[in-house]
């Protein structure tokens, strides 16, 4: 399992349990582990800037998966990059429940966690923000994104070790194409697996979802290369899992199935 010890990081349950951050569902500033002292497991989620596909794609997992992690009695808390505004958005679309999002607007948590800022070359003469965006271009090419090309191939391509996404009578809207049933992509490529561009059409969902509400999802463009954090805890607050975000689209160890170390 992707694990470090508390000797090469700080105290990360620690470090949690004493930090205070807005809540979406209320707009209070709220210990972000308030409620979660009966649990058999406590995921952490330090998320990157709100309208990161990243984080779109892997609240869509939590969703596909509520029952099995509900079952297992694990309990999420998640932070991300932005403004109230931008989280109650966020949950709108995702289904991730408001009560358990927590908003940071300057990534102080990635920080104070040590997490990966991703690419940061110093253009000379533009704006952080000018910066940020030139930086995001470059990790979206690879340059100090490591993998990422390969996976933006694996969601055109198809992938025979990860699950089947859309169901056959499921229609995808919400993009720049007209409706599509999830029976097409049968006839492409068969069932019971990731067909060819079966990933890369939900992407392509999240990706208008974004851009068509950009100045609510991204309030402050200065994080946009900022990368996030899997923390697994079990019931006495030991560290037993975690994951730190090393490129665009690479949230997870497995990406395939992203949520696989929760059953393990």
């Amino acid at each position: 399992m992707n694990t470090q010890t508390s000797s090469n990081f700080p105290d990360i349950y620690s470090i949690l349990s004493q930090t205070q951050r807005l809540r979406v569902s209320d707009g209070e500033i709220k210990p972000i582990l308030d409620g979660c002292t009966h649990t058999s497991k406590l995921l952490i989620l330090i998320w990157s800037q709100l309208g990161d596909f990243d984080n779109l794609e892997y609240a869509w997992w939590l969703q596909r998966e509520k029952e099995q992690i509900e079952a297992r009695g694990i309990t999420i808390r998640a932070i991300r990059i932005g403004d109230r505004n931008s989280g109650i958005k966020f949950c709108k679309y995702t289904g991730f429940p408001q009560e358990c999002l927590f908003v940071d607007t300057n990534a102080e948590i990635h920080r104070l966690l040590g997490l990966y800022r991703g690419l940061s070359i110093q253009f000379p003469l533009l704006s952080s923000s000018q910066k940020a965006w030139l930086n995001l271009l470059l990790m979206c090419a690879g340059v100090g994104s490591p993998g990422t090309l390969k996976e933006v191939f694996r969601g055109y391509k198809g992938d025979k070790k990860a699950p089947q996404l859309i169901a056959d009578e499921e229609v995808v809207k919400g993009t720049p194409l007209p409706p599509i049933k999830g029976s097409f992509f049968k006839a492409a490529g068969g069932k019971g697996f990731q067909r060819p561009f079966e990933l890369a059409t939900l992407r392509l969902r999240n990706m208008t979802e974004v851009l068509s509400n950009w100045n609510i999802y991204v309030p402050d463009s200065s994080y946009l290369t900022q990368r996030g954090g899997t923390f697994l805890f079990d019931v006495q607050g030991k560290l037993i899992y975690e994951h730190r975000d090393r490129s665009i689209l690479g949230f997870a160890e497995s990406m395939s199935n992203p949520l696989s170390f929760l059953y393990e």
